[in-house]
């Protein structure tokens, strides 16, 4: 590490904290030649490895403009859309690899986006599953609704409705 006010080219580390998030870590430097003192810092690079082979660095912009083209028309704020991209990235640094494939990126995508509008999920999904015909639509609505009825079930808290005890209210005596 060079120095920046005197471009020595080595300097000691004082100090070193890990941020709240864990995403960097900050150190505090002393140069030796002129002991003035700094902070840098570090975070991990996480990369992107295309189908192509092409490496680049990762994008959160570039998820959240995808995704933004299937909420199109959509009832989804840009708010929702920074949230959604901070979420994807933070699950891609989260799984400790260096380098995704764009594969692992739509993946990461899909989850809070089926959660976010039903809609714009397919229509991201149609492109990213690459849909051939209407029933590969069909397919997926049919694997949506499932899961919802799952999911349903999951919260019921086991009352029946058409049990007329557990509907009637408490009488206070």
């Amino acid at each position: 590490m060079h120095c920046p006010y005197c471009r020595h080219c080595d300097t000691r580390v004082l100090d070193t904290r890990v941020s709240e998030d864990g995403a960097s870590i900050r150190r505090r430097r002393q140069c030796p030649a002129c002991e003035r003192r700094f902070t840098t810092i570090e975070q991990t690079q996480l990369v992107v490895v295309k189908r192509s082979g092409v490496v680049e660095p990762f994008n959160r912009d570039k998820v959240i403009t995808g995704v933004r083209k299937a909420c199109k028309g959509r009832p989804v704020t840009e708010a929702q859309l920074a949230r959604l991209g901070q979420r994807v990235e933070e699950a891609l640094r989260a799984s400790g690899q260096a380098e995704v494939a764009t594969e692992n990126i739509g993946i990461a995508i899909l989850g809070p986006l089926s959660e976010l509008d039903p809609v714009a999920y397919l229509r991201f999904a149609s492109v990213y599953k690459n849909y051939g015909s209407a029933d590969d639509f069909l397919d997926e609505i049919a694997q949506m609704r499932s899961s919802a009825t799952k999911s349903a079930e999951e919260r019921d808290d086991g009352l029946d409705p058409s049990d007329e005890q557990n509907c009637q209210p408490a009488l206070a005596l």
